[in-house]
């Protein structure tokens, strides 16, 4: 049966301006780092996307080696674009990257002109495109000229291949080098999409730069964080421990069964309780956290079902927060 996407779609998302950009992104958007793979499921994360943009999610954020196996969230979304959003091409934000190991030999990571051309050349293979909307540095690369990279990145603008470009995980002084020289080409950095959540909190540490917040603000650059639930920690999942087969409980993957220590299950537990008092949950929460601050663009969430993606959108009917509310969270934060 074909898709036709919901009528109300836009009624009830909140839309943010992206720095001094002309451009707007949902107040959640969906990224496809887990549970779009060629070992996913393909009619549930079809159903998400579906939903996603049912409900004025227009962004959908992917990369290069996103899966597993490598490529295949990009395949799949291919897809589903195909079948589904074809129609819809010019309501979406569609974004990749590279900077990661995706292919073997000496050009398949990091920053250099020739992987990161080939990759995005890779990338609208593999989903279909003949653009997308955002084209990230997925991370700074220690060894190759900063210059070299941002130029490759205004390449892939000028030869119509992306709209806008954008950076990852760079530090605040990698940051303003990085948009100094994007400045200079002509192609200004849009975003940036570091990794920000209540328990992970680098991007307000200041430096002599000024805190990578700061510098985005000052700048008019956007922020989408990624991780904003740190991997699921901040969810209801863990709050007497580590269950069977949550992600903590497997051998390998972001989410250490050692980071999950006593100190922390309390931290969650205090946290849990000021939500419930809020009328949300702790993952509700958490997101709502994070879209307080007007520097905040957009808030980046996975999803392994749909009930899920619902239940983190419910986080938009409430982001505001009392003096006594931030307060408490800074002292159980600390």
């Amino acid at each position: 049966m074909n898709y036709l996407a919901d009528s109300s779609r836009y009624d009830n998302m909140e839309y943010r301006r992206c720095g001094r950009s002309g451009l707007k992104l949902p107040a959640i958007s969906l990224g496809l780092w887990h549970n779009f793979g060629g070992v996913d499921v393909f009619e549930n994360y079809r159903d998400m996307l579906r939903t996603a943009f049912d409900k004025g999610v227009t962004h959908f954020d992917l990369a290069n080696n996103y899966g597993p196996p490598p490529g295949s969230a990009e395949e799949n979304f291919g897809v589903i674009f195909k079948k589904d959003f074809l129609p819809y091409r010019d309501e979406l934000v569609i974004s990749s990257k590279a900077g990661y190991l995706m292919w073997p030999g000496p050009y398949g990571e990091w920053g250099s002109r020739k992987y990161v051309m080939a990759s995005c050349d890779q990338s609208l293979k593999r989903m279909g495109l003949d653009y997308v909307d955002i084209f990230y540095s997925h991370r700074f690369d220690p060894n190759t000229p900063l210059e070299e990279t941002m130029g490759a990145l205004d390449s892939i603008v000028r030869q119509g291949k992306a709209l806008y470009v954008g950076i990852s995980s760079y530090t605040a002084e990698q940051t303003l080098e990085a948009v100094k020289i994007l400045k200079e080409l002509g192609t200004p950095c849009l975003i940036h999409q570091p990794k920000y959540s209540m328990l992970d909190r680098w991007v307000e540490a200041p430096t002599p730069a000024g805190s990578l917040l700061d510098v985005l603000g000052d700048k008019g650059i956007g922020c989408i964080p990624f991780s904003p639930l740190a991997q699921g920690l901040l969810s209801n999942k863990y709050l007497n421990g580590i269950p069977e087969g949550s992600r903590a409980a497997l051998p390998h993957g972001f989410l250490q069964e050692s980071a999950i220590t006593p100190e922390v299950i309390e931290k969650l537990k205090a946290l849990d309780t000021l939500a419930q008092q809020r009328g949300q949950s702790l993952a509700q929460m958490a997101l709502a956290w994070l879209l307080k601050d007007q520097r905040v663009t957009s808030v980046l969430i996975g999803a392994s079902r749909t009930s899920q993606l619902l239940d983190s959108l419910e986080s938009l009917n409430n982001t505001n927060f009392s003096t006594e509310e931030l307060n408490k969270i800074e002292e159980i934060l600390a």
